[in-house]
């Protein structure tokens, strides 16, 4: 069975702030429409990722900022966080998880600075959109077989 996700909603409470800020980190802008006064949806694209993001009015009940840990894989983390930074995100400095393995919710059992052997899937940075939706970066630079 083929399946891949596409999209993820994000609640937010101003659709043209949220549009300015996911605009100025150089994501691609793919939809805006106004289908009427309650209902518009807004679609942006990361850089080279096949799922997108959504936005708007009429789009969802959860509350502006209640998405946490939408994870963006990149390749290098410096790279990607300078590049965040540039436009205008408050990207967190670089840190990793105690246990080695993937990361605590929150900022529980974070450990300042890339991971000691700088290992694949265990670099992580992280930022909020204005709502407070929460971005987590990891960084891969080779992926485990099968993946």
């Amino acid at each position: 069975m083929y399946m891949k996700l596409e999209v993820v909603v994000l609640p937010v409470s101003d659709v043209d702030r949220a549009k300015a800020f996911y605009a100025g980190l150089g994501w691609r802008e793919d939809a805006d429409f106004t289908v009427d006064e309650g209902y518009r949806v807004v679609q942006f694209t990361p850089p080279e990722s096949e799922a997108s993001i959504i936005f708007g009015t009429g789009l969802t009940t959860a509350e502006p900022g209640s998405t946490q840990g939408l994870q963006l894989t990149v390749y290098d983390i410096d790279e990607a966080r300078e590049a965040l930074i540039a436009g205008g995100a408050d990207v967190s400095e670089l840190w990793h998880d105690e246990t080695g393995v993937f990361h605590h919710a929150g900022t529980a059992g974070r450990v300042p600075g890339p991971h000691p052997e700088r290992a694949d899937y265990s670099t992580f940075a992280s930022f909020s959109d204005p709502d407070g939706n929460g971005w987590i970066l990891q960084e891969i630079k080779k992926r485990l077989p099968g993946r």
